[in-house]
């Protein structure tokens, strides 16, 4: 089969590779149909998580058609059209009993946080993912979900992991009506947020980034107000202007480990990796909530140590709320979103590169070229 490779920071290409096989009575082969890199694999790509080892294939959101099944699953059949959480999850042990599937206790043995992810390094359990012609889904009868007819297969891709991700953060935010609400970071995750926070009885949403075509997507997508950090000389500043000088209520920090917004954390965070990722959306987020407010963290960050102002945080009362998203608690009440059209995930896909391409699409993505918000990968376009 056909797959991308990891070769180094900033080096991946599309190779041969073996078509996976079932391992586990559980397992699927699943032909992936469309996939999507999303930005969080950005992080892979420019070499910030551990143990991303060479010829590991990427890709956590992904959709299908299972080619194969193995002698004990019962939920699947071959032929069935499937969307795969971006969570390799048992769905037995004690954290999946309680939902917690991002955390579950059985699939990774490399951490003793995260539980497993597709294709997101040997820090989240060597996992192959779907950016590839073929997949295996182990534990295929928890993890999986048929596509329901009514649902456009780019809604089905994006809500594997970002859209559900989004979602999550304004659940975490515990918004309560009327609430002030800023979303740091305008990429997929942030737009599905803000709109989630309209949803959850949000009185004002207000989206913080610095790229032109990201803010007006906030704005026609989400319907928020937006706040180019570009174009004023302290974020947190104009923030507290906005909010009559108390801070928001929730603040959603969706952008992660490669914040930009103050040069010596960007640097030492994603340049020198003397951190888990830059801090900066972290901090702001931690000084422009009010006293009392919460904090929801669904950016993502390496496992290593960061400058983030805890005493702050400490000091002001504040509730910090984060995880890895457990995708498949969210998708009941999700699905009847979007078919209400109350949510709209594929909207924030932007660009669509055949599998062969796939370095080209790294490349603009990464470089922010052409006004790239979502890439998603056609692994049998021509």
């Amino acid at each position: 089969m056909r797959a991308m490779v990891y070769r180094g920071p900033y080096k991946v290409r599309v190779e041969d590779k073996d078509v996976p096989a079932i391992e586990h009575p559980n397992d699927a082969i699943v032909r992936v149909t469309l996939a999507a890199i999303c930005g969080s694999d950005l992080h892979l790509y420019h070499g910030l998580m551990p143990d991303t080892r060479i010829g590991h294939t990427f890709g956590h959101e992904f959709i299908g058609v299972v080619e194969q099944v193995g002698p004990s699953v019962q939920n699947l059949a071959v032929g069935d059209r499937v969307m795969v959480p971006f969570n390799v999850f048992c769905g037995s042990c004690w954290f999946c009993a309680r939902g917690l599937y991002s955390n579950c206790h059985n699939v990774n043995p490399n951490a003793t946080a995260v539980g497993g992810i597709y294709g997101y390094s040997h820090t989240t359990g060597g996992y192959d993912g779907g950016q590839s012609q073929f997949v295996r889904v182990p534990f295929a009868d928890v993890g999986p979900v048929r596509i329901p007819e009514w649902m456009h297969d780019e809604d089905a891709v994006v809500m594997t992991d970002a859209a559900a991700t989004g979602y999550f953060g304004a659940q975490l935010g515990e918004i309560a009506e009327g609430d002030t609400v800023v979303v740091l970071g305008a990429g997929p995750v942030g737009l599905v947020a803000a709109q989630s926070a309209w949803l959850m009885g949000a009185g004002r949403v207000i989206v913080v980034d610095h790229l032109r075509e990201r803010l007006e997507k906030a704005r026609t997508m989400a319907h928020a107000e937006t706040l180019d950090y570009d174009e004023v000389d302290d974020v947190v500043v104009e923030l507290k202007k906005q909010t009559d000088h108390l801070g928001a209520d929730v603040v959603i920090e969706a952008a992660g480990a490669e914040a930009d917004g103050n040069f010596l954390q960007h640097v030492t965070g994603t340049k020198l990796k003397l951190q888990g990722g830059s801090p900066v959306a972290l901090n702001w987020a931690i000084d422009g909530v009010r006293k009392g407010g919460t904090v929801s963290v669904v950016g993502a960050y390496g496992p290593i140590p960061n400058a983030v102002k805890f005493g702050d945080a400490l000091n002001k009362g504040l509730t910090l709320r984060m995880n890895q998203t457990p995708v498949k608690r969210q998708w009941p009440r999700m699905f009847e979103h979007v078919r209400n059209g109350h949510l709209t995930p594929r909207e924030v896909v932007t660009h669509r590169f055949p599998l062969e391409e796939i370095a080209e699409a790294y490349h603009v993505f990464s470089s922010k070229l052409d006004g790239c918000i979502k890439p998603v990968i056609v692994p049998d376009a021509a």
